[in-house]
Parts: structure tokens; sequence; C-alpha cells
């Protein structure tokens, strides 16, 4: 079976933007490490409230400015987009703060605790004029693009179920993040985003909801499985937990084939396309992965949109509000919702 594949554009030939990180834990890392080396984008200041923190974090990554504090990193007038990599509970003021001053912000996922945080922060950029997008990486990886593609132009035909998790074992500290409900721990903002988020890039905005999950002792979310009904027909089947790991894989089926997701899905990965007796395995270029969503902000800003035609804000929101009813049914709620 012959494939015809998107051509996805290089990271290293979109314009040129200036990053300022906006937290200095280990996600920030990876953006740090990736999008100089693999984008045209440079990263040329950080802020923590620890200004030790930022030093060394530059330091580490040979960023040319430190600073003590949120403010003075996205007043700083070299920077010209904003990388929000704090705790989901401090997405939402983060984000402003960035827009206030007039700087394009990548929001690290989930955008935002819930729906209606999400639209205060696009309403602001609205007015602002200023690019915002969520960084669901996995939206911009080649094997998304690829796989989007076909699944939209019939290459497995009607696709009437899709099947995704991610599992990771992240319980191991008691008083971290994940399991600390003020910083909208648990395992759905985490990991649950990636299979749902996976489902509405394939299928849309679902019917309804159906959720059921365990709570930790924290009353955070434990883990859950999620069934989204689309229609009469299309079903998908979206897992996570973080007490265990899991093959982390996804699948498409189509009334004509079906596309296997190598884990982790999320990540850079290879898929196998199945129609009849035909088995075709794509492998696209595996280096990195931030470099792509950094680029997308990159072309957007250089094209003067305030969002991606990718991953519009619409989109966005519409997550959200499936995660927001998938705690509501599972029973989870943060302090200051």
């Amino acid at each position: 079976m012959t494939l015809e594949l998107p051509t996805v554009p290089d990271p290293l030939e979109a314009p040129p933007l200036r990053w300022g990180v906006l937290g200095a834990g280990g996600i920030a890392r990876v953006f740090a490490r990736q999008v100089p080396t693999l984008s045209s984008g440079r990263v040329v200041a950080v802020g923590s409230r620890d200004l030790v923190r930022a030093r060394a974090f530059a330091d580490e990554h040979g960023i040319p400015r430190a600073h003590g504090g949120y403010a003075d990193l996205v007043a700083d007038p070299d920077v010209d987009a904003v990388y929000v990599a704090t705790p989901h509970s401090e997405h939402r003021e983060h984000a402003q703060l960035a827009i206030a001053a007039g700087k394009h912000v990548l929001v690290e996922k989930a955008f935002t605790r819930n729906a209606a945080e999400a639209q205060e922060v696009f309403a602001a950029a609205r007015e602002r004029g200023v690019f915002v997008m969520e960084a669901m990486w996995t939206r911009f990886l080649p094997h998304m693009v690829a796989i989007r593609d076909l699944v939209r132009r019939g290459a497995i035909g009607e696709v009437v179920s899709v099947h995704a998790d991610h599992g990771q074992r992240l319980d191991h500290d008691p008083d971290g993040r994940l399991l600390n409900p003020a910083l909208a721990g648990g395992a759905l903002l985490d990991l649950g985003v990636y299979p749902i988020s996976f489902a509405h890039d394939l299928l849309g905005t679902p019917d309804a909801v159906l959720a059921s999950g365990a709570l930790a002792d924290t009353d955070v979310d434990g883990q859950e499985t999620v069934l989204l009904r689309y229609g009469s027909r299309a079903l998908a089947v979206c897992s996570a937990t973080l007490w265990a790991r899991t093959p982390c894989r996804a699948a498409i089926s189509g009334a004509e084939g079906m596309i296997e997701v190598e884990g982790p899905f999320y990540g850079p990965t290879t898929f196998t396309v199945t129609r009849g007796d035909e088995r075709t395995t794509v492998r696209p270029r595996h280096d990195g992965g931030f470099q792509y969503e950094a680029a997308e902000v990159a072309r957007c800003v250089a094209a003067g949109r305030l969002e991606s035609e990718t991953l519009p804000w619409a989109e966005t929101v519409a997550v959200l509000e499936t995660m927001d009813e998938v705690r509501r049914q599972v029973g989870v709620a943060y302090p200051g919702e």
C-alpha cells in the first residue's frame, strides 16, 4: 500500500522568534534544550520566583538573562514570546501577565484548570492583539500531521472507534505537585489531556461524556477512563492513570481499515496503516518534538494571526469543557475555582 503523506514544514525554516521561559521546572528544560537546537527560535531569558534557580537554569542552557520574578521576565524588551511552564493552577495568571505586557504566549497543557479560565485568557489576548496557543505539542508532530490527513481523506473509511491511554507511575512523592489539589494535580490535567485531545483532534467535540475514576488520598484523580460518544456510531475510549505505567498506545479503527500508533502515541513515534491484508508502517522523523509547536507560534506571529488553525482557541476550550465534565463525574474540584 502506497501512502501519500503531507509535508511538515521544517522548524529550522520558521521565522525567528525570541523566547522567554516562565518557570524553571522539568518541562521548561525540554523546551529550552530543543527549541534553540531544532528550530529557528532562540531562548533569550528565563524567569523564576527564585533568582538562584533562574541563574542555574540559564547557565545550564546558555540563556543570556535570568530574572528573579515573572513580571521582570515578561517586561524584558528582548522577549517576543513567553512559554508558560508553571503548574496548571498558575497558567491563567501567568498567561495574562504576559499578555498584558504585549507578549505572545504558549501555555503548557492543560492550558488552564478549566474552560472558563481559558476563555478569560483568550478574551485578554483578543483585546491586546497577541497570539496565544496551548502547548499541545502532539498536534504538530509529523506522525499526527500524517494521521490527521489520512483520516480526513478517508484512508480507513468512516472512523467508528478511537482508543488512547496514558499512564505513568507518578505518585511517588506524597507532597509533590501531581497529588496537590491546590496546584490542580491529578492524572487528568497532566496525562488524560493527551488521549482526550487526541480524540477531539480526530473526531471533534463529543455529543456525550461518560467517565469513571478513582481518587487519590488527597482527593485529586488518580485515574479515570472516559467514554466519548459521537453521533450514533463512533466512540472514543480515553484512559489515564498516575499509578502505573501503561502502553501509551493509540488506535483508530474505521470501516475500511485501522491505524495503530506505537507508544508513546503523544510523542514522536511510528504508526501502521492496515487495509485488508495490506500493512504499511510509517516512520517520520524522531528528533526532539517541541520545536514543531514553537515553529507554529513563530509562523503565526509572523503572519499576524492571533490563533493557530491547527489548534484554535475554540478547540482548547472544547477539550477543557470535556475535562470539566470528566472531573464533575469523577468528583474532583480544585481550590479557588
